[in-house]
């Protein structure tokens, strides 16, 4: 895989993660996409615990992941960031959103969500993806591969391989 320059990555944050099955698949998708992982504690699972391993598989050592104390601390750490935070309140559609290889998207927590006292400051870039009023979310691992890749198609997959080869046989030109 061709992969992006280090100032050229897409972020998926993820505010205070519950569930270790979850930030190990996004963990995969992450080095899958060439993005890079930021984890706002608290946490709900040690990093070491072998769920999240697991779940990205021999991956988890290929990925790019940082961990902050609290949102204040990812803030401090990226002054100027574009953050779009993915949440089932906001007004408008991730499709909506124009995307740029150097964003940060956060997601909250799989039980309650990114907190309201950061949502109502940030309005703006606030985005969600429709669905029907018979269930409260989409699972957060899914979410997350949802938006990263509309991000990605934005900027024409940028630093990704586009066609793929047969393992015995090859395809007809």
């Amino acid at each position: 895989m061709n992969y992006k320059d280090e100032d050229q990555d897409l972020h998926i944050v993820l505010h205070q993660p519950e569930i270790p099955q979850n930030t190990g698949n996004i963990g995969r998708t992450c080095v899958a996409t060439g993005s890079s992982l930021h984890l706002i504690e608290p946490l709900g699972f040690r990093l070491n615990e072998k769920e999240i391993k697991r779940s990205g598989m021999d991956y988890w050592e290929k990925l790019d992941v940082t961990r902050y104390i609290d949102f204040e601390d990812f803030k401090e750490k990226h002054p100027g960031a574009k953050i779009w935070f993915a949440t089932t309140k906001a007004k408008r559609s991730y499709s909506e959103a124009s995307f740029a290889m150097d964003d940060y998207i956060m997601f909250g927590k799989e039980s309650a969500g990114i907190p309201e006292e950061i949502l109502i400051d940030n309005e703006e870039t606030c985005i969600r993806i429709p669905m029907g009023d018979q269930i409260r979310s989409l699972n957060l691992s899914n979410a997350v591969a949802i938006v990263l890749y509309e991000a990605l198609r934005q900027n024409d997959f940028m630093g990704l391989e586009r066609k793929g080869e047969l393992h015995r046989l090859s395809w007809k030109e």
